[in-house]
């Protein structure tokens, strides 16, 4: 069975290259192009990972992740980060901190290995 990724961006075009990508590399994908219904898609689609932009245009994704990490039915589920304008490398181990961050403009292979060593693949 293949594993779930939830990947949310307020960009079409970025949505669906990485839903092309990450499909094209077996897993099942899912994405949203806003921040607010976050949660009824968690519990809906159980991802086994949440690849999300720093900046949505109606939230901000490092908000998401802190309300994933503080929430006990979510806070095991890994969270990676993606983000052209903020350095989030710093607060990897700050609490509600991303389980990984990655900077854009990224590296397919860069991207695909993290979501690996993410889902301990």
């Amino acid at each position: 069975m293949s594993k779930k990724i939830l990947v949310l961006d307020d960009d079409d075009d970025i949505l669906d290259v990485v839903a092309y990508l990450l499909t094209e590399n077996g897993y099942e994908v899912k994405t949203l192009n806003c921040g607010d219904t976050v949660f009824n898609h968690i519990k809906d689609f159980t991802p086994d990972l949440i690849l999300m932009d720093v900046m949505l245009a109606d939230m901000d994704g490092r908000t998401i992740c802190r309300e994933i990490k503080e929430n006990h039915l979510t806070n095991l589920l890994p969270v990676i980060l993606i983000s052209g304008t903020h350095d989030l490398a710093a607060v990897l181990n700050l609490p509600g901190a991303p389980n990984d961050f990655i900077a854009k403009p990224f590296d397919v292979d860069q991207l695909l290995d993290a979501i690996k060593r993410q889902l301990g693949e």
